[in-house]
């Protein structure tokens, strides 16, 4: 067992989200779905989906079916980081996300299906915004505030100048 693990709240969908989520990460792993035993509020129903896991690159979720949330849905306080090695990557995991009812936001943000938000982001960022070539580094992020879904060769173009 994982020492911390990530829990995604659901109101009835968390083993379609959880197979969701396998089916968008390369590196993952289906765990144990958990069912109600019936008899107990509000988990009456006998069988009924409480939680599923999955595994996406080492990193366990656990998707839980509470009902409707009293704080409502997933907002941008929590969001997933998705380091990419390339612009290919960075699409792949932009076009699943974003599909289906997913969101795109701004920045390299897209918002899945569920609402739970993810930051796709190219190697290349952190490295050209964290550099010792400050001046680069401003016109990087100038040109990243400027997107949607990060785009690898205008970044690397902005940080040339």
């Amino acid at each position: 067992m994982n020492k911390i693990t990530t829990w995604l709240w659901f109101e009835t969908q968390a083993e379609e989200a959880a197979r969701y989520y396998a089916s968008v990460f390369r590196n993952t792993q289906l765990g144990k779905v958990v069912k109600a035993p019936g008899g107990g509020e509000p988990y009456t129903t006998e069988g009924q989906v409480l939680t599923a896991e999955v595994t996406i690159e080492g990193q366990t979720f656990v998707c839980l079916n509470g009902g409707v949330h009293p704080e409502g849905k997933p907002n941008d306080a929590v969001s997933f980081q998705i380091l990419c090695k390339d612009q290919a990557e960075v699409d792949e995991y932009w076009d699943k996300l974003a599909a289906d009812g997913g969101k795109e936001v701004q920045c390299g943000w897209v918002k899945d299906r569920y609402g739970f938000a993810w930051q796709i982001v190219p190697e290349v960022l952190p490295r050209l915004t964290f550099g010792p070539d400050r001046e680069a580094a401003k016109r990087v992020t100038a040109a990243m505030m400027q997107m949607v879904k990060l785009d690898v060769a205008v970044l690397e173009a902005a940080a040339r100048g």
